[in-house]
C-alpha cells in the first residue's frame, strides 16, 4: 500500500490492548488509519482472545500494525507493557480497541508538543456510545504529581509522552489503575504534563466490564499504599480527595 508521510515526521508508536473485541476493534484500527499524521505504528498486543479479534486485525494488511498474541490471558496492563517494549517510536501514544481518535488527533497534538518541547501531554474527549455522543470531558491545562494524586485527570486514550526526554516506561503489572500509576512515573521525571484543550478523542462507554465500586476503591487504595508507597493517614487523605473529584466528574 502506498503511504504519505510529510517529511520531518517522528514516528508514533500506539500502544493498543485486545481481548474479545471483535466488536469494535475494526472501527478503533481504522480511527487510526485515517490519521493526517501518517508515520506511525500500531503496536497490538491481543490478550488470549476467543473470539475473531486477531482475524480482523490480519485483514487489514497494512504493515504499520503489528500484531503480538498472548497465549495466557494476563489482564491489559501486561499487553500494555508488552506493546511498549516493542515501541520504536519518538512518541508513545495510548488507544484502547474500543474507543476512537478524531483524524487530527496526532498532528494536532505531536505539533504543539514539537513547538513548545513538551513531553507529556494530554486531551479533552468525548463519551460515546454506539447509538449516540454524549459529554466532553475536559481536563486542566496543567497536571502536576500532586495534582494527579488526587484526580486520574488523563484519559488514557489521550495520553501522548516523548520517550527521548522522559525514556522509556511501562505500567505496574496491576489489574487496575495501570495507567494512572504510569502517570505518575512519568511526573516523577517532569514537573507538569500539558492538556491540550480540544476534543480529539472518543471513549466508549457502552461496551466493557463494569466497575464494582468496592473493587475500583480497593485498587485506588492499593495504588496508594504499595505502588505510590504513602502511609495510610497520607492515602485516606488522598483518597478522600479522590471520591469528590470522582463524584464531581459524574454530576458534570
Amino acid at each position: 500500500m502506498s503511504l504519505t508521510v510529510t517529511k520531518g515526521e517522528e514516528l508514533v508508536s500506539i500502544i493498543m490492548p485486545t481481548y474479545n473485541a471483535s466488536s469494535t476493534i475494526e472501527e478503533s484500527v481504522r480511527s487510526v488509519i485515517n490519521q493526517t499524521y501518517q508515520n506511525w505504528e500500531l503496536l497490538i498486543t491481543d490478550d488470549a482472545s476467543s473470539d475473531n479479534t486477531t482475524q480482523l486485525i490480519a485483514n487489514f494488511e497494512d504493515p504499520r500494525i503489528k500484531l503480538a498474541v498472548s497465549k495466557k490471558n494476563y489482564g491489559a496492563g501486561v499487553s500494555r507493557n508488552n506493546s511498549i517494549a516493542r515501541a520504536t517510536g519518538r512518541y508513545i501514544a495510548f488507544l484502547d480497541s474500543d474507543d476512537l481518535w478524531g483524524k487530527e488527533k496526532l498532528s494536532k497534538q505531536i505539533s504543539i508538543m514539537q513547538q513548545y518541547n513538551y513531553a507529556f501531554t494530554y486531551t479533552y474527549y468525548q463519551k460515546f456510545t454506539s447509538e449516540k455522543y454524549g459529554s466532553v470531558v475536559k481536563a486542566p491545562p496543567i497536571v502536576t504529581y500532586d495534582k494527579l494524586l488526587d484526580s486520574n485527570c488523563i484519559g488514557c486514550l489521550t495520553a501522548v509522552y516523548d520517550q527521548y526526554i522522559l525514556g522509556k516506561h511501562y505500567m505496574p503489572t496491576i489489574r487496575m489503575r495501570q495507567d494512572m500509576a504510569l502517570w505518575l512515573t512519568l511526573l516523577t521525571h517532569i514537573d507538569r504534563a500539558y492538556c491540550i484543550t480540544e476534543s480529539l478523542a472518543y471513549y466508549r462507554t457502552d461496551t466493557g466490564m463494569t466497575k464494582n465500586k468496592l473493587s475500583a476503591a480497593r485498587a485506588q487504595w492499593d495504588l496508594y499504599t504499595k505502588t505510590v508507597g504513602l502511609s495510610k493517614k497520607q492515602s485516606l487523605s488522598r483518597m478522600l480527595k479522590y471520591s469528590v473529584h470522582g463524584l464531581i466528574k459524574k454530576l458534570k
